[in-house]
């Protein structure tokens, strides 16, 4: 019987030919009931509303005399279940729920993964930031120190030379203006708001104005008015303004130029530096420089994704190329 049908009507009769009318019946079924009706004459019965399951109708029947047929006829019925409950879609609830589940568990295990994998990368990130900060002052200020140290006995042990006094005294400001500088660009790499692509810019700009200025050399800035707010690492920030100090000390120290161009190109997720002199040239300027400072330079850029160029300039003179990637570091 279907599961919409909830209604069963069953129609019955029993065989005597001689007096019909006194047939007697009794039914039940099971194991909705477990107990024989009592005698009646009715030859039908309803069951308003059945359970879905699997059901025995079973009538018998008995004569003028009160003599009960012993074997009693039976009608197997099956009500069918709504789909809902049937085996088939409890069974694909349940894998769903199971799968819901797993799904959720694996999902939630993988945030959670993610997010231990970004505080350790973080912690890492940090760490080495703080080993850099400690390198740079031992390296730079460190030295310096000693130096103003050495510097200062020196000035006690020649008191009497009034000239050597003097030198040393000159030493030690140019030393202190030096220690001043480091500390002031440890200063601003440490600090994550200079994290832009503006911050870099800005101050790479700023250095290589005032070291200029003091070299006694022209110089011409061709920077976009409007920068892209983007963050850089500070890894990457920190070795782009190396490599970029580098190549504006080289300039003024062995380029022997009289003006110099600093550009700011942007290419799509790119941004590069280009510092280009009218001085000697890049074969005297690289026997002056030596390798090692060009391969420091190529070095830094080449961790940070980036690359190093030292190459002819249009005109005359050497032009400097350094690119990087703008926001994530390219791999």
């Amino acid at each position: 019987m279907p599961a919409r049908k909830e209604r069963l009507e069953i129609h019955f009769t029993g065989l005597n030919l001689s007096a019909p009318e006194q047939a007697r019946f009794r039914y039940r079924l099971e194991p909705h009931e477990n107990n024989w009706t009592e005698p009646r004459s009715m030859r039908e019965v309803t069951y308003p509303k059945l359970p879905y399951g699997r059901y025995h109708f079973q009538v018998t029947a008995c004569n003028e005399d009160g003599v009960w047929n012993p074997t009693p006829a039976t009608l197997s019925i099956v009500v069918e279940p709504p789909f809902w409950r049937t085996w088939w879609f409890q069974t694909i609830g349940i894998l769903m729920i199971l799968g819901a589940t797993i799904g959720t568990v694996y999902f939630i295990s993988t945030q959670r993964l993610q997010r231990q994998l970004a505080d350790l990368r973080q912690r890492e990130a940090l760490e080495k930031e703080r080993a850099r900060i400690a390198r740079d002052l031992h390296d730079q200020l460190g030295a310096n120190l000693t130096q103003v140290s050495l510097l200062g006995e020196l000035v006690g042990e020649d008191k009497d030379l009034p000239q050597e006094v003097e030198l040393h005294a000159k030493q030690i400001c140019n030393t202190a203006r030096e220690t001043s500088v480091a500390l002031d660009e440890i200063v601003w790499s440490a600090n994550p708001g200079n994290d832009t692509l503006e911050g870099l810019v800005n101050y790479a700009c700023k250095y290589a104005q005032d070291y200029l200025r003091v070299a006694g050399l022209r110089y011409r800035l061709d920077v976009p008015p409007q920068l892209p707010a983007t963050n850089l690492p500070p890894d990457l920030r920190h070795n782009v303004f190396l490599a970029f100090k580098e190549s504006i000390n080289n300039v003024v120290k062995h380029a022997k130029a009289t003006e110099v161009i600093i550009r700011l190109q942007l290419d799509g997720n790119r941004f590069t530096f280009e510092i280009q002199d009218n001085g000697r040239g890049p074969a005297e300027a690289q026997s002056k420089t030596g390798r090692n400072g060009l391969r420091n330079m190529h070095k830094r850029m080449e961790d940070v994704g980036g690359s190093f160029a030292f190459e002819p300039a249009p005109e005359k003179g050497t032009r400097v190329r350094l690119t990087a990637p703008i926001g994530k570091r390219a791999l």
